[in-house]
């Protein structure tokens, strides 16, 4: 465990060293990808949904949710696995089938699922990057959506389908959307870990500029 998290710290410290820090997607130029043209309605939304993303280390983009008003909870962990494998020792092999994910728990009232496409586009990572993300390379890093309804689902499609026809990157999407089979809690010390070790030097190369763009980008709703 110590292993693997000196692993992620040392991978940071290379990176800054090297003048290359990572800014996530499309914060690095400033500007929001465009909205979503297709949305899930607030009136089809029970009073509290979820939604589960992956989109490299969980800490920023469980950072990045927290700071969203409308979101009510945010659970780091593992999709895409068994139970039997989602733990951080084994994940972080690659070879579990899990992601490094983040469960968020939202009110539609307040946001929408689409607009929490978005900020997932814009500014929680890089959707172009194939199994990284930043310093950290392997599945575990991959982008993916995990969907918890139909109409997820949809949504989701279509918004990459949008963003992949407007060129809003310069590559391709590889962001993987897939039904939701089961989402585990990741271990309590993987908890709001950004707000717990801001001064740690991966957070600050790697994550703080994820809450900057946050704020930067969408001030209405950074909370």
């Amino acid at each position: 465990m110590l292993k693997n998290l000196g692993n992620r710290l040392a991978a940071a410290l290379s990176v800054a060293a090297l003048g290359a820090v990572q800014a996530c997607g499309a914060a690095s130029g400033g500007t929001p990808v465009p909205e979503p043209a297709s949305d899930i309605p607030a009136s089809s939304a029970a009073a509290a949904q979820t939604a589960v993303f992956a989109g490299g280390c969980f800490w920023g983009v469980d950072a990045v949710y927290r700071h969203v008003k409308g979101v009510t909870n945010v659970v780091s962990g593992y999709a895409g696995g068994t139970s039997k494998t989602a733990d951080y020792e084994t994940v972080s092999t690659g070879t579990t089938g899990h992601a490094e994910s983040v469960q968020v728990t939202y009110d539609p009232s307040q946001v929408s699922y689409g607009e929490l496409l978005r900020v997932f586009f814009s500014v929680a990572h890089d959707p172009t990057q194939l199994n990284r993300q930043g310093p950290d390379y392997g599945k575990q890093y991959r982008s993916a959506i995990f969907t918890t309804t139909d109409e997820q689902q949809r949504v989701a499609k279509a918004y990459i389908d949008q963003l992949n026809q407007a060129k809003v990157f310069g590559s391709p999407i590889v962001t993987e959307v897939v039904a939701l089979p089961a989402f585990y809690p990741a271990e309590s010390y993987h908890q709001n870990y950004l707000a717990l070790h801001r001064n740690q030097p991966y957070i600050v190369y790697n994550d703080l500029p994820k809450l900057a763009a946050l704020k930067q980008q969408f001030p209405d709703r950074y909370k």
